[in-house]
C-alpha cells in the first residue's frame, strides 16, 4: 500500500472514527480503523459493531492495499505532524508515515479479523434536506435517558407521516421526567419510517456529526439499521428493538394557565437561578401573582437566588417547583424571540412551546414543593 494525501483531510478523516472505535473490547482490532485503498480514493472505515463509519477521500494512489491501524495513535501522529501532504506506505504490518522530514512507523494488523463492511451503495434511500435531520435532533436530544436499562428512552423516536402529498417528519425524546417533540415537513417520502424506529444516543450523535445542514443527506433503513449517507461518507447505526411508549399519552389535553414570556430574558434568569443549583437540589420554585412572576431558588449548602419578571397575569396566586436545568433546556430549543409557558395545575405537566406554529414542544414535570 502506498499513497498520498492531503494532511487536513485526513486528520479530518481520522477524527471523525474516534468516538466510534471501542475504548473498551475484548476484540483489539475494534480500536484500529481500516484503511483501504480505491480508484483515486483512500477508504476510512471504522465499527463498534453498533455503528459504522464508511468515508471516502480523494487520494492519490501510487499502490493498493489495505491494513488497520489504531484510529488513536494514528490521529496523534498525523495531528503533530507539519506539513500539507502525508505520504503512507506499507511493509509488511509496519505502516510509515511521512510528511516533510518527521517519519512515524506504526504496527497495524491485517484485515482478516475486521468486521465485513458494506456501503450499501445499491439500497434506495430518499434524499432530504440535512438541515431537517439536524434541526429535529438538535430540537429533542437533549432529553434522551441516560439510564442504559432503559434501551427504548436512551435514544430518540423518529416517525413520518404523510400529510396530502407531503411528509411530516417527528422526532420525540423523553427521560420520564421531560418530553420534547419536534416535526418538519419535506415533500420527498422515505419509506420504512411511518411505524417508528428507535435511534440510540450514540448513533443519534454520530448522525447529528456528519451531517451538512446545507446539503442534502441520503436516508433509509434496512434490515433494522439506519443509514445516512452524505457525499462522501456512509454511516450505519444498529437500531433499537424495542417498544417506543405513547408519548402522545403524556401531552396534557387541557390548558394550564399560559403566560407568554420573552425567550432571552427568561433564559437568563433561568440562569441565574441555576447558579445557586447543585447535584443535590436543583430546584426552581415559579410563583405567579398579579402580573408578577417571581423566581426563587434556596440550597442550603449555596446560597439563595430571587428575580422578579413583569408579566400579563390576573389569576390567582400559584407556586410551581422545576427543575431549573430542565426549564433552561426546553426555552432554549424554542425559536423565536417570546414563548408560551403553559403551566399545568397540581402536579401536572407543563407546556413550553413557541407563540406560534406547532413544530416545536417541550413538556416538564413539576416537582413537589
Amino acid at each position: 500500500m502506498d499513497f498520498k494525501i492531503n494532511r487536513h483531510i485526513f486528520l479530518d478523516g481520522i477524527q471523525k472514527t474516534l468516538s466510534i472505535v471501542e475504548k473498551k473490547t475484548t476484540m483489539p482490532i475494534l480500536n484500529n480503523i481500516l484503511l483501504k485503498t480505491e480508484k483515486n480514493k483512500i477508504k476510512i472505515i471504522a465499527t463498534d459493531r453498533e455503528i459504522s463509519l464508511i468515508s471516502d477521500y480523494d487520494a492519490e494512489i501510487i499502490e493498493k492495499g489495505e491494513i488497520t491501524l489504531s484510529a488513536k495513535k494514528l490521529y496523534e501522529m498525523v495531528r503533530e505532524i507539519q506539513g500539507d501532504v502525508i505520504h503512507v506506505t506499507k511493509n509488511n504490518n509496519i505502516v510509515k508515515v511521512t510528511c516533510q522530514r518527521a517519519v512515524y512507523k506504526i504496527p497495524g494488523l491485517p484485515t482478516d479479523d475486521f468486521p465485513n463492511m458494506t456501503d450499501d451503495q445499491g439500497f434506495n434511500l430518499c434524499n432530504i434536506p440535512g438541515s431537517v435531520l439536524k434541526d429535529l435532533i438538535s430540537k429533542t436530544s437533549f432529553a434522551m435517558a441516560t439510564d442504559e436499562l432503559r434501551k427504548n428512552l436512551n435514544g430518540v423516536l423518529l416517525e413520518t407521516v404523510l400529510n396530502g402529498s407531503d411528509q411530516i417528519w417527528r422526532m420525540v425524546a423523553t427521560d420520564g421526567h421531560r418530553l420534547s417533540l419536534a416535526k418538519l415537513t419535506t415533500v420527498e417520502h422515505c419509506s420504512g419510517l411511518d411505524k417508528g424506529i428507535i435511534i440510540p444516543r450514540k448513533g443519534l450523535l454520530e448522525v447529528k456529526k456528519i451531517i451538512d445542514e446545507n446539503a442534502n443527506i441520503g436516508i433509509g433503513v434496512n434490515k433494522n439499521m439506519l443509514i445516512i449517507k452524505t457525499d462522501d461518507t456512509v454511516l450505519k447505526v444498529s437500531l433499537v428493538d424495542a417498544d417506543y411508549p405513547d408519548y402522545k399519552r403524556v401531552i396534557p389535553l387541557e390548558k394550564g394557565i399560559s403566560v407568554k414570556l420573552e425567550k432571552e430574558p427568561f433564559l437568563h434568569s433561568l440562569r441565574r437561578m441555576n447558579v445557586v443549583s447543585s447535584e443535590r437540589y436543583m430546584g426552581v420554585i415559579v410563583s405567579f401573582s398579579n402580573n408578577k412572576m417571581i423566581l426563587n431558588s434556596t440550597n442550603l449548602d449555596v446560597g439563595e437566588a430571587t428575580e422578579e419578571i413583569d408579566i400579563e397575569y390576573s389569576g390567582d396566586d400559584i407556586d410551581v417547583g422545576f427543575n431549573v436545568n430542565y426549564v433552561m433546556d426546553a426555552v432554549s430549543v424554542i425559536t423565536g424571540d417570546y414563548i408560551i409557558f403553559e403551566i399545568g395545575l397540581g402536579l401536572k405537566p407543563s407546556v413550553i412551546k413557541p407563540t406560534e406554529g406547532d413544530n416545536c414542544l417541550c413538556i416538564v414535570m413539576p416537582l413537589k414543593i
